[in-house]
């Protein structure tokens, strides 16, 4: 009898392991990269990156388990007016790992910067949901001079989690079983759980987020930047940020408490100009619940300047 358990253990696992392969590059690529996705190799590391209208330059940053296609409502009402630059992060969507293995904040900003100067931008103005916005507080205080403004959806710099933290948070061993069993309830439970109105979660949206979850190496890459991330003194850091910035919170926000906002708020010290908008039926997917809602402040903000300018 415990032959047969072992062995159908042996099975599940096995089918387990077939069923939630990687899938790879070509395949997603073939499904997801098209018009206008370009592809760009920027210190080793191939970029999935789109390139969209003209005018003054916006640059995005999607948030933690995210992919660039996210950020489609907003592009959509940016693009007539403004030139709109989105990217995989290393280990996301279609860009994949970074061969280096290095996924803390110092490189991907890094990454960041030599991926701009690549693009040929001079200045910008630099968005981010959630990490995104962790890694663009980090980009403005390193290289002030190319960013015009600072957008934070969602940003979770303050989170006691990782607030203040000079060592990566101890993730458990059983976290890798990640890399090969990964059921689409997976996906699906980190945006329900993200969402103020899980019921807007789409499937359209879950089958995405899974398919690039999939996406050979992409699991590993992942796992490696939880267990890589630093956040360092990020309160001093907020306080050298010497751009205007706005900051995008949802109310229902459980994964970063809309509190946090308003203290993000009194650490900026510097910044001449902060701008706030609470948003009371979302939460922490701020870009994937209400993205149009979201676009449209986001172009008001922007034209706003023009106005000043």
């Amino acid at each position: 009898m415990l032959l047969v358990l072992v062995g159908l253990i042996a099975v599940v696992a096995a089918t387990g392991a077939w069923i939630y392969r990687d899938i790879p590059a070509s395949e997603l690529e073939r499904q997801y990269a098209t018009e206008p996705s370009k592809f760009i190799t920027v210190d080793g590391v191939r970029f999935h990156y789109r390139d969209e209208g003209q005018g003054p330059v916006v640059v995005l940053i999607h948030a933690n388990w995210a992919n660039m296609l996210d950020w489609e409502p907003w592009v959509a009402a940016l693009k007539d007016d403004y030139r709109v630059i989105r990217f995989d992060m290393t280990g996301f969507g279609l860009t994949g790992p970074d061969p280096t293995g290095d996924y803390s904040v110092s490189r991907t900003v890094e990454l960041l910067h030599d991926l701009t100067l690549a693009l040929g931008l001079e200045s910008f103005t630099l968005t981010g949901a959630s990490l995104g916005g962790t890694i663009g507080m980090h980009y403005s205080v390193a290289h002030p001079g190319r960013v015009e403004r600072l957008v934070l959806v969602s940003p979770g710099a303050l989170n006691p989690g990782v607030r203040g933290r000079t060592t990566p948070a101890g993730l458990p061993r059983r976290v890798d079983l990640l890399t090969i069993y990964t059921p689409r309830a997976i996906p699906r439970a980190i945006l329900e759980g993200a969402f103020g109105d899980p019921t807007r979660v789409s499937e359209a949206l879950v089958t995405r987020w899974h398919d690039f979850m999939l996406r050979e190496g992409n699991r590993a890459a992942q796992i490696a930047r939880q267990r890589q991330y630093i956040s360092g003194d990020i309160d001093d850091l907020i306080s050298r940020i010497e751009v205007p910035v706005f900051i995008m919170v949802g109310q229902l926000n459980k994964q970063v408490p809309v509190a946090l906002a308003d203290e993000l708020v009194t650490l900026l010290v510097a910044s001449p100009k902060v701008d706030l908008t609470v948003y009371p039926t979302a939460g922490h997917q701020l870009v994937q619940e209400i993205g149009p809602k979201t676009a449209l402040d986001m172009r008001q903000y922007l034209d706003s300047w023009k106005t000043v300018n």
